[in-house]
């Protein structure tokens, strides 16, 4: 699979993805009234990202094959078959889709003296699509659904 991202994420301050990370620093910056979030890199590479729900059902997909119809779109000891979104979307736009859905209103700030990894990461999903899959889950609404998770992740610690 591509990136995968949705409920059930790790949105821990220092070791989560990216996703899961900036809409934590989204939703803390907001509680703050921060005026600004700063951004690792030039925002330019491009990631592909997959709504967790959709890459359960490309498994689920994928199992109920034909032994017959996997047979042929694989060769032995070659059986895998990508898994992905089918379009990708710099990190600058991914931040601030993420940003609009938390409803941050400070501003972005790109620190292009940190890295920013390899400039495009986009899976070939062509043979799983071929076959009647594709994802369902738009990023906008995903990205809500799981900043909802991560509201109520963040509810229950509190609670305890």
């Amino acid at each position: 699979p591509t990136n995968l991202y949705g409920p059930g994420d790790n949105y821990h301050p220092e070791n989560s993805h990216v996703i899961p990370g900036l809409i934590r620093r989204f939703h803390e910056a907001k509680i703050s009234q921060a005026p600004k979030v700063l951004i690792w890199g030039t925002g330019n590479p491009l990631r592909e990202f997959l709504f967790v729900e959709d890459m359960a059902q490309a498994s689920v997909f994928v199992m109920n094959l034909a032994q017959s119809e996997y047979e042929r779109q694989t060769q032995p000891m070659l059986s895998h078959i990508n898994v992905g979104f089918g379009s990708d979307i710099s990190i600058k736009e991914l931040a601030q889709t993420i940003s609009d859905v938390i409803g941050f209103r400070g501003y972005l700030e790109f620190d292009p003296s940190k890295p920013d990894g390899s400039p495009r990461k986009l899976m070939d999903s062509s043979r799983l699509n071929a076959l009647g899959w594709s994802a369902k889950v738009a990023l906008v609404d995903g990205l809500k659904m799981a900043y909802q998770d991560f509201l109520t992740q963040l509810n229950h610690s509190n609670a305890n």
